[in-house]
């Protein structure tokens, strides 16, 4: 090893910060604890048969170019099948506006490597998801952190932020948001604040970024429609994947976005990693082609609707009086708040000890805030587990009390 080794590093990667997630998960190796901790789907959402019949339909009918390097830009029958979906749902794009990437946390890297110099301004959400801020941080990115309400994003702050910023002759250089299911808060922007935001991001010329994986795993409410839809100007990023409603194995993810800037995206991919896997391209574009898709999201949504109400059932029954949490409308999480003198940090340990895991809530907050908070996933535990694990949780909560 050499001598210097620590002197040499990039400013980059010296900025740079293990996923806190990643290593609490070392944490619950015991197979004895019931994790609420990652981000997972249900393993029994996966279409193992359907995914045997099309890896070999793949390989017989295009098996030289699925093995092949590919376009930087993605497979053109996904993205034009990804396009038709976005059509459908009232976005004004082309295949000239979407490009595949690896799963969609390498749509966060690539837009905080185009975008962002050191000490840039960024705006995000209190809370905001952990793969964007270090994503964010790994760049030099100086996040400035908006309060939630139950409708998301406050506008009110966000203009707030804004007008403070010009100012001082700064501009931020996107606002960050996770409109549907939020993660971790579970909490889903209604249309009014969708066009409150996209109002200040015009009215301020400033780019949103719209972070959607969970978006297609609505369980009760009305859908809402995406800022790129209610936008459909130009000032909007979608990033998309298929890791929550497909298989996160895959790591199919997808940029929209105006061409000039997909083009810088497709530059900077091109110093990454050339191109996404062609093969679980192709085989991502067949399952859509033969209704697969369509077919197991319904059983996947059923699924997690039932898991999630087990889990809220379990809240209502188990937890002690001053403990409050979200009620998602979908996806994978929901955020439970503690009373204000309590640290989850320090719950954190004595949950180990009943051997439940969960993710604290400050790790989701660019300003250190949200001591008292923590992120509870519901997708993959057993309904069974789920029941226990609440019960076990519980049991800390009343115990650090």
């Amino acid at each position: 090893m050499i001598s210097d080794f620590q002197k040499i590093l990039s400013t980059n990667v010296k900025g740079m910060k293990r996923s806190a997630i990643r290593e609490l998960l070392k944490l619950t190796g015991d197979p004895e604890i019931i994790s609420f901790a990652g981000g997972l789907p249900s393993p029994d959402s996966f279409p193992i048969q359907q995914l045997k019949e099309i890896v070999n339909e793949v390989l017989d009918e295009d098996g030289a170019s699925a093995l092949q390097y590919g376009a930087t830009e993605g497979d053109t029958r996904l993205r034009e099948l990804l396009v038709e979906n976005y059509r459908a749902s009232g976005f004004d794009i082309t295949i000239d506006n979407l490009m595949i990437t690896t799963a969609s946390q390498q749509g966060l890297d690539l837009l905080t490597k185009v975008f962002v110099n050191r000490g840039d301004k960024i705006i995000v959400g209190l809370p905001s998801y952990l793969g964007g801020l270090s994503a964010f941080n790994s760049y030099g990115a100086d996040p400035v952190g908006v309060k939630f309400d139950d409708k998301g994003m406050r506008a009110d702050l966000l203009e707030a932020a804004l007008e403070e910023m010009k100012q001082k002759g700064e501009k931020p250089k996107f606002i960050y948001v996770i409109p549907d299911f939020q993660n971790p808060a579970g909490i889903t922007m209604p249309e009014s604040r969708r066009k409150e935001i996209i109002a200040l991001a015009r009215k301020y010329d400033v780019i949103i970024v719209e972070d959607s994986p969970y978006k297609e795993l609505r369980f009760e409410g009305e859908d809402q429609k995406s800022l790129y839809a209610l936008d459909n100007t130009g000032h909007v990023i979608t990033l998309g994947t298929f890791s929550k409603i497909f298989v996160p194995g895959f790591r199919i993810g997808w940029v929209i976005a105006h061409p000039d800037i997909l083009d810088k995206f497709i530059v900077a991919k091109q110093a990454t990693d050339l191109c996404t896997s062609p093969f679980v391209q192709k085989i991502s574009a067949k399952y859509l082609e033969k209704g697969y898709y369509a077919e197991n999201l319904v059983k996947t949504i059923a699924m997690y609707k039932e898991k999630k109400e087990v889990m809220m059932k379990a809240f209502d029954d188990f937890m002690p009086e001053g403990v409050t949490w979200t009620r998602p409308e979908g996806g994978l999480f929901l955020f439970l708040t503690l009373p204000e003198h309590m640290d989850s940090e320090e719950l954190f340990r004595e949950a180990l000890k009943e051997k439940v895991a969960f993710v604290i809530g400050h790790v989701f907050h660019c300003d250190g805030s949200g001591k008292n908070t923590m992120r509870i996933n519901f997708s993959y535990a057993t309904k069974d587990q789920i029941v226990e694990g609440v019960k076990r949780l519980a049991t800390a909560i009343k115990k650090t009390m």
